[in-house]
């Protein structure tokens, strides 16, 4: 997005025509964003003119000429075609009055046309625990606002933070003081020195709900009938957790997968895939209707380290996720894809 300046021009005309300051008014555009809008100079027209014409020179050697005219009471938009960046104009607006004088007003300004603002958030860059956040901006940091809303409907803080122009690509962080319950929702705006602003929220929370572990028949991924009774327990776990979380958000279940390492590595993630989609089609079958997710790790990330060919029920087992955002697994051995159920 961006800040629009508006800024009055001081004239200047080369003889003594007090009719020229009551005729004329110009007003400038000076910034603008690539895709939205170009700077601009306004010529407003208070008094009748028979015409005038603009003679620019860029600081590239680009000249701009135009000429124009109207009714007192219109505006003229004269937008200045100009690549990114930052330019400097030098030229006069001349001005021709009915009864055939002309006056001649000195014009020298700046103009600013911007590429979209970007703001960079890793999730390895927010802190909850620390009570901070680190970023990235594609240009000179003016400042930044700040939200922190806890679990509690209250807010850990919410303010300016203040910068001094540091060059892009610096890193930059905000923090925010202690505050009773969780981190529900970090809102982040940055504006730059130029007043353009972008932003982002984050959620950067998930809450893992305890459980007791379906046990599955050796190779299978159907749920005996014998272990159904614990789903239903998890899931009003679960539905409790999405009715206290689901006011702030649109949250997500998230069910994992995992197998211990008997057999063949390749077929256990598969089997762990498999455990996790009827899991999931559990829970979905008893009423929740928020966006479900599964993934199958296998072997790759087990609770406990064990040889090959070892039959540990600590890694037969699946997590139950409840987040925003995907969840960061520290574990995992390649980059979980999710699918939808």
């Amino acid at each position: 997005m961006n800040a629009r300046l508006v800024l009055l021009l001081c004239l200047a005309v080369s003889s003594p025509l007090p009719a020229f300051a009551e005729a004329i008014r110009v007003s400038l555009e000076g910034r603008a964003a690539v895709g939205e809008k170009l700077p601009a100079l306004l010529v407003h027209i208070d008094e009748p003119i028979a015409g005038f014409e603009l003679k620019l020179k860029r600081g590239d050697g680009k000249v701009v000429e135009m000429k124009g005219g109207g009714k007192p009471g219109i505006t003229r938009r004269i937008e200045l075609e100009q690549p990114e960046g930052r330019f400097h104009y030098e030229g006069e607006l001349v001005v021709r009055f009915p009864d055939a004088e002309a006056a001649s007003m000195p014009l020298s300004f700046d103009t600013e046309l911007n590429g979209p603002l970007r703001l960079e958030v890793r999730p390895e860059d927010v802190d909850v625990a620390g009570r901070k956040l680190s970023f990235l901006l594609s240009r000179p940091a003016g400042r930044v606002e700040l939200t922190v809303l806890m679990d509690t409907g209250k807010k850990a803080f919410e303010g300016e933070v203040p910068f001094k122009g540091e060059r892009a690509g610096t890193p930059l962080g905000v923090s925010w003081p202690p505050a009773e319950g969780r981190v529900m929702k970090i809102s982040l705006r940055a504006f730059d020195t130029s007043d353009f602003y972008t932003g982002v929220d984050l959620f950067p929370w998930r809450m893992d709900i305890p459980h007791e572990e379906v046990g599955f028949a050796s190779g299978r991924a159907d749920i005996p009938a014998a272990e159904r009774g614990k789903l239903d327990r998890s899931h009003a776990l679960i539905a409790e957790a999405l009715a206290k979380y689901g006011r702030f958000a649109a949250v997500r279940l998230f069910v994992l997968g995992h197998t211990d390492t008997v057999g063949d590595s390749k077929d256990n993630r598969e089997l762990s895939l498999k455990r996790a989609r009827s899991l999931a089609a559990a829970f979905r079958q008893r009423g929740l209707k928020v966006p479900i997710f599964y993934e199958g790790l296998g072997e790759e990330s087990p609770a406990v380290r064990t040889p090959d060919e070892t039959a540990e029920a600590g890694n037969r087992r699946a997590e139950y996720i409840i987040a925003v955002e995907d969840p960061v697994l520290p574990r995992a051995p390649f980059s979980p894809r999710w699918r939808k159920l």
